[in-house]
């Protein structure tokens, strides 16, 4: 056996125990974990949100510098700004303040603030030495988002502003723009926050802010008109002007008011929607709900008739017009044109009406009674002198051929009748049909002949006068000779110096003296008879 198989037998076992307690070894990088774990939760926590912005160019943005501003707060900073794939626009990195997540939604607008002018106003001119900024107008209302596409208007912030928001409809935008004046009574009152096209895409719906208290002016009964530029008319009054302000003339405005005559009606509310009409004057139009569609076949040209032109009857509006077309019958071989005219029967008071009830039937009726015993017609009429436009005239024509009131595609057919010019015309056509029928040619053949004729004569006449010259007056000269001397004779015979005339006066002084003694003798007689005895 060797020795170390002795020892080995001899050695006592070992005893192999764990340890169970903790050492301090570990505190440290255990504390430093916990604070490492704090601080990265911390920051976490106290981070913003990072979005997205896209826009059409990055002029006056800078990565690291421009800074994201809500009335003139700095809530956030440009991180990154990169171009897209396409190269169509830029997307911008921010990072925001924390607590800005609840006003991250899709209805949140953002754009770049820089020095401009619109509305009449100045604004941004502090971007001259601080640099262009990202500005937003917040809202808690829509989906949360990150992404966003920047406007290239910038809007009006009308956030937390005491006040209410109307949406008005428009045919087209005009002048306006985002920033325009809002006037009541000619103070301004409010300003044009958005605009846009409406759901159809037929209309332009602006939206507008009215500042408290004068939001409560607007009623249900209100109008809004564009007040852009100035608004001239010219009518039987004079010429009238109308016009808010220079700053609408130039960059465009709305007013509203109430209609003359027209009782407010109760307050709107939020986001009510208005009809934006074109002017002043269109405001004081009544509106009417009824429509009757009467269509017009016309057999003549309609150059000047457009849609929107006035109906009347005795010079007053009934309607206007709403469509006209050029179509072929093909049964007839003749063109016409059928125009579509709107009729409101509201527009006429009936007074003296013993039934209340009106029907559709009544109508028609009236309608037909009109034009088969009063001769209702409508003709075409000029509007306007200077531009030339037509309107339709209804009006009663009772020595007119009978007609009958015809319906044709859903419509009541009223007859027509040529208008005053075609008339007219038509008159012209016949007195140069009857002027055509004159022989010219056999009279200007006749007036030669008398021409020549009389030419013939004057020269005869003018051989006799030759003639007269050459044989006669000689003549005439001597015999005047002869009278003068004669006439001589005459003066000397019967001067005042002549023998005959000194005899003549002579007998008469005693002629006068027989006839003065003839009368006393008489006279004696007279007065004595006896004295004759």
């Amino acid at each position: 056996m060797s020795d170390r198989q002795q020892i080995e037998e001899q050695a006592t076992p070992a005893k192999i125990q764990v340890s169970r307690a903790f050492s301090l070894v570990w505190i440290v990088p255990m504390v430093a974990l916990l604070i490492g774990a704090w601080l990265t939760f911390q920051a976490i926590s106290e981070k913003g949100p990072s979005i997205t912005i896209s826009f059409v160019s990055a002029e006056g943005l800078e990565a690291g510098k421009t800074k994201i501003k809500y009335r003139d707060v700095d809530i956030g900073q440009v991180e990154q700004i990169t171009l897209s794939k396409d190269l169509s626009h830029v997307t911008v990195t921010a990072k925001l303040d924390k607590g800005s997540e609840q006003y991250l939604t899709d209805q949140t607008k953002f754009w770049v603030v820089r020095a401009q002018i619109r509305g009449g106003s100045v604004s941004g001119l502090g971007t001259f030495l601080s640099g262009a900024y990202i500005g937003i107008d917040p809202s808690k209302t829509g989906t949360p988002t990150q992404t966003f596409t920047g406007l290239e208007v910038p809007p009006v912030v009308t956030l937390n502003q005491p006040g209410r928001h109307f949406r008005l409809k428009a045919d087209s935008l005009g002048s306006l723009n985002i920033g325009a004046p809002v006037y009541y009574r000619q103070i301004q009152v409010g300003q044009v926050v958005s605009y846009g096209f409406g759901q159809d895409g037929k209309e332009v719906d602006v939206q507008v802010f009215i500042e408290a208290p004068h939001h409560v002016r607007v009623t249900e009964n209100t109008r809004f008109w564009n007040a852009s530029g100035v608004d001239v008319t010219l009518n039987a009054q004079g010429l009238k002007v109308h016009t808010q302000s220079m700053i609408s003339i130039v960059g465009g405005g709305i007013a509203f008011d109430l209609p003359n005559d027209t009782p407010p009606g109760k307050e709107a509310q939020k986001d009510a929607t208005f009809r934006l009409y074109p002017d002043f004057s269109s405001i004081q139009e009544k509106s009417y709900s009824v429509r009757s569609y009467w269509m017009l076949l016309f057999d003549q040209s309609v150059r000047g008739l457009s849609v929107g032109a006035p109906v009347e009857v005795y010079g007053i509006k009934v309607g206007e017009v709403v469509n006209l077309d050029l179509e072929f019958d093909a049964d007839i071989k003749k063109f016409q044109i059928p125009v579509i005219v709107a009729i409101e029967p509201e527009r006429i008071r009936v007074v003296n009406r013993k039934d209340a009830t009106k029907t559709e039937d009544d109508h028609k009726a009236l309608i037909e009674w009109l034009v088969e015993q009063r001769g209702l017609r409508a003709q075409l009429q000029t509007g306007n002198l200077l531009t030339g436009q037509l309107m339709v005239n209804l009006a009663f024509f009772p020595e007119s051929p009978k007609m009958t009131l015809g319906q044709q595609d859903g419509y009541l057919v009223v007859p027509t009748i040529a208008g005053s010019f075609e008339q007219l015309q038509e008159s012209l056509i016949k007195i140069i049909g009857h002027i055509e029928k004159v022989p010219f040619d056999q009279i200007g053949s006749d007036l030669r002949q008398v021409l020549q004729t009389t030419q013939s004569t004057l020269q005869q006449i003018g051989g006799l006068a030759g003639k007269l010259n050459r044989e006669t007056t000689p003549q005439l000269q001597a015999t005047f000779t002869e009278l003068q001397k004669t006439l001589i004779d005459l003066q000397r015979t019967l001067g005042k110096d002549s023998p005959l005339k000194y005899t003549t006066q002579k007998t008469l002084e005693e002629l006068t003296q027989t006839l003065r003694s003839l009368r006393d003798l008489v006279d004696t007689l007279e007065n004595r008879p006896q004295s004759i005895i």
